[in-house]
């Protein structure tokens, strides 16, 4: 254990991105996963964690502002009408919310699987992967469903008329705003996290703010391509 000591101690005294046969001797040796290895190095003691984090997500957060601006001007292009329909003015920032919340999620477990070695390059092969997509979906449906519902009782007590078909297309622009989106999140996710992870960085650092900022844009820009389709 002593010896281990003093190996791990020098292997945190290695440089960022900088390669030091020292690592592949003590995970060779004493059976260590080679994640747990990289996580020492990188984020050893001579290493600032939270400045490591900001300088690796900044631009990423940059572009998310950017996008984010950009599903702001798509909404204010129909406002006129959004604004007409009470439903989806309850709606909006619940659906935006939540499709954020699922970002963080879909990226989070993602990238605890590829860490865990769960995920290989043949990613659309995997079990684990396909149980999560879908127990997300199932997921993310039924919290369109609930929140379309409430917009709606919450609509009606503020006096909106409501009747059968304002409230189908209620119901069918929620749901197919989620599936959407969540499956764009998806495929992002893992091509993203799959790029990132094979250049030795961490994709927690990169997928969130992605992540996130795409649920807001596309989910602005799925909404106004509705709501002119349906309204």
């Amino acid at each position: 254990m002593k010896k281990l000591k003093q190996h791990l101690e020098e292997l945190k005294q290695v440089k960022r991105k900088k390669y030091h046969p020292i690592k592949t001797k003590i995970r060779k040796k004493y059976r260590l996963s080679g994640k747990t290895l990289f996580y020492i190095k990188e984020y050893g003691p001579h290493n600032n964690v939270s400045r490591t984090i900001i300088k690796e997500s900044i631009k990423i957060l940059m572009l998310a502002s950017l996008l984010s601006s950009f599903g702001g001007l798509a909404v204010e292009n129909i406002k006129t009408v959004f604004i007409s329909i009470v439903p989806l003015i309850v709606l909006l920032p619940v659906l935006n919310d939540m499709l954020g919340d699922y970002g963080i999620i879909i990226s989070s477990k993602f990238t605890t699987l590829l860490y865990t070695g769960k995920i290989m390059d043949n990613w659309y092969k995997s079990s684990i992967l396909k149980k999560m997509l879908l127990q997300i979906f199932i997921i993310a449906v039924l919290t369109a469903v609930i929140s379309s519902s409430i917009a709606l009782v919450i609509s009606s007590f503020s006096g909106y008329n409501l009747n059968f078909e304002t409230s189908y297309k209620i119901f069918l622009i929620s749901i197919l705003d989620t599936i959407f989106i969540v499956s764009l999140l998806f495929l992002v996710a893992v091509l993203g996290g799959l790029y990132i992870y094979k250049k030795n960085e961490d994709p927690d650092n990169f997928l969130i703010p992605i992540t996130t900022s795409i649920a807001d844009f596309g989910n602005m820009l799925l909404l106004t391509l509705l709501v002119i389709l349906l309204f």
